[in-house]
Parts: C-alpha cells; structure tokens; sequence
C-alpha cells in the first residue's frame, strides 16, 4: 500500500505568502531608484523619520507645559478616574489605528507633566485599542463562513486577551499603583543618580539625543510663537501629534517595504513550534514593521484558511504586546534629566504591563485558556449572525468609550 500523499497548502489571497503584485512600494521608486540605493533611501529616511518622531514627543512635552502651566492635573481632572483614563486610551487608538501614537504622545505628556496615575490607564486602552484592526481584517472573510469564523475567533483572540489583562492590573493600579512604582523603580534604575554605568550611558544618550532634537523643536516653537497664551501651546500639541501620526504611518510603510518578507520568514518558522517560539516570533515581527496591527492582521488570513489553528496564533498576539511597546520607549529619548526619566517611567509602565500580563495569563493554566475559549465562543455567534461581529465592534472600541467619557464630561 503506497502512503498517502500530501499536498502543499493552496496559496490564499492575502496570505502572508502574497503575491507580488500586492507588496508594499516605496514612495522612492517613483524616482527610478531601485536594489541597493533604494535600500539606502529607505533606510536614511526610516532614521529621518525616527528622529522627526522623537523631535514631534520633545515638541508635545513643551507645548503641554506651555498649555496648561502647572494646571496639568486640573485640566486633566476628567479623567482623573483611572476608567475614563482607560477609555480615552482606548477611543484615541481606535481613531488614529495606531496604539504607538497613542503612547508616543502620552510619552510627552507626561513628559510636560501629565500625571502617571492618568497616563498609566490612557496607555492601558491602547492596548486594546490597537486590537481594532486585525477585527476589521477579519471582517472581510464575511461572505465565507468557515474561513469568518477562522479568522474571527484568531483576531478576537487579541481583544479577549487584552481586556483580560485590563481587568487584572487596572485594579492593581488603582489600589497599589503596582505598574507606576515597578516603572518608577526601573527608570530610577536605567537614568537615575543611583543607576550606576548603565544610568550613565542612558542619560549620555538621552542629552545627545536631545541636544540633536532641539534645533527643530526650536523651529516649530518659533514658527507658532505668533499664537499668544496658552493656545501657543496648543498649537505645537496639535501640530507634533500630527507629525507623529504622519511619520509612523511613514516609517510603519517603508518598514514593510524593507523587512516584511524576513518578518513573514520569522513568523512562517516560529508559529507552531510552541508558545515561547510564538512569543518570540510576535515581538519581533512587530519590532520590525514597528506596528503591532500590522503584524496581527498577517495572522487573521493564515487562520481564515485553515492555515494555522488558533491554539497556533494565540501567543504570537501576546508577542505583538509587548514588540509594539519599543516606539514608546524611542519616544522617551526625546528628553533627559528629570523630565527624561518620568517619560522613560510612562513608557516602562507600557512594556511592563505587557510583560506581566503575558507571564500571569498565559503562565496560569484557567486564566490562559479564557482568550481562545471567548473567541471562539463570539466567532460562533459572529459566523452565524453578522450582526454580533459589528455590535462588538462598535461596542467595544466606539459606544462604549465615547459613552464614559462624555458622561465623565457632563457630569
């Protein structure tokens, strides 16, 4: 009896396996560049737009303590409650679609004295914010059922997770400040007095950085000085948040243009080999396309065509968390000094929650389980009427936030 053949798997519209016809241009090929001097105009403009990012944070830092004085607190005081903070955080990624903007611009915030205890849950809601994308992703399997449920349950799996891990340390964070003691106690560690050599090297960068920065913060301070008061300041938060929205959807663009198909390399080779490979593979992925939707969204048609199973994708989501947390902390460079080590404290906190939440989830066996189990549970309902994929949707990333916060505002 001859054995069974296998069959390779059938390539799937838009499969990480994509055609070439749907890859990703760089806005140089337009000048007729090509191989290696397009490789370097990406990348020289990848480091360019990296430094307009960390200017963009320095400029928002400044312009908030233009704004607000030392009226941070009380300008802010609607969403002193750590569930609004939670919501704003929330509503900000959904709109932009891009959780690393959410998080650079709280970066300077705090920076320009943004309390911790309200930027810590605005960080918090993006990460389940940022969730959005890959579940509008999933949305276009609509008309296949199988494949919907798939690639449903594989993006819902992300938002189950997050909202998990929200309920875990939002608590926390309100009773004990858990995440803002543990950030506070690691930034004092990497750029305070007592941090030894490594406290050294950081704050060395952190000026050079800063000092490079300064002469276009300097530009986009000058060239808004004709706005008088306090609305100077609202200017250059209004202009660098646009900046910052601008140059990482840039840099997210030219990122897979560069190093998307050794992303799909890493992915292809580490997703079925077990949750730490899993792990692994999501963080690096995502630091390389410097977008965790754009990185979790390449899951959702491998799992809508029965690529991969969702026992299989699950930990590469949780990678995703905490590989997204690196903008925040390019961000943090953005200053030194004091105000440098209460922005590296907010972009700690980041990457801390995202790490501790991975470990006591996914290290506890019940807690671990629940994700998968409720993302399967809505895919099922989802598949069979459409209806509840869009009133999750809705639900979750728009009515419910904007609900809170408007109520917070009027009452």
């Amino acid at each position: 009896m001859s054995a069974p053949s296998i069959q390779a798997p059938q390539r799937v519209a838009g499969t990480v396996d994509e055609a070439p016809a749907t890859r990703t241009f760089s806005p140089f090929e337009r000048f007729g560049l090509t191989g290696r001097p397009l490789d370097a105009a990406n990348w020289v403009s990848v480091a360019l737009a990296i430094y307009v990012l960390i200017t963009a944070v320095n400029v928002i830092g400044t312009g908030f303590g233009i704004a607000t004085g030392d009226q941070a607190e009380s300008l802010f005081a609607f969403a002193s409650n750590p569930v609004i903070g939670l919501m704003i955080g929330i509503s900000a990624t959904a709109l932009t679609q891009s959780s690393s903007t959410t998080t650079s611009v709280t970066v300077g915030l705090v920076a320009g004295g943004l309390p911790l205890g309200i930027a810590i849950p605005i960080i918090l809601g993006a990460n389940i914010g940022t969730t959005l994308t890959n579940t509008l992703v999933s949305l276009g399997m609509v008309r296949e059922q199988e494949s919907f449920r798939r690639g449903f349950a594989a993006a819902t799996v992300h938002d189950f997770f997050n909202l998990i891990a929200v309920v875990i340390f939002l608590p926390l964070e309100m009773m004990f400040s858990l995440l803002e003691r543990l950030s506070s106690f690691f930034a004092g560690l990497a750029v305070g007095t007592d941090g030894g050599p490594v406290a050294y090297v950081l704050e060395g960068v952190g000026s050079t950085i800063k000092a490079g920065t300064k002469p276009l913060a300097n530009l986009i301070e000058d060239s808004l000085s004709f706005i008088p008061g306090s609305w100077h300041g609202v200017a250059m938060i209004v202009v660098a948040i646009v900046l910052i929205l601008l140059v990482i959807n840039f840099i997210g663009k030219l990122l897979k243009v560069l190093l998307v198909g050794k992303a799909r390399q890493v992915l292809h080779a580490a997703i079925g080999r077990g949750p730490i490979a899993g792990i692994g593979s999501g963080a690096a992925v995502t630091v390389m396309v410097q977008s965790s939707s754009t990185s979790t969204a390449l899951i959702v048609p491998l799992a809508g065509s029965g690529a991969f199973s969702l026992k299989q994708l699950y930990p590469f989501t949780l990678g995703a968390n905490i590989g997204t947390t690196v903008t925040a902390l390019i961000a943090a460079f953005a200053f030194d000094g004091p105000a440098g080590q209460i922005a590296l404290t907010a972009a700690l906190a980041h990457l801390l929650f995202n790490v501790l939440a991975t470990l006591i989830i996914f290290c506890t066996p019940w807690l671990r389980d629940l994700p998968p189990r409720g993302a399967t549970w809505l895919a099922d309902l989802a598949a069979e009427k459409k209806l509840w994929a869009f009133t999750w949707v809705l639900g979750v990333f728009v009515l419910v936030p904007l609900t809170l916060i408007g109520l917070s505002i009027l009452f």
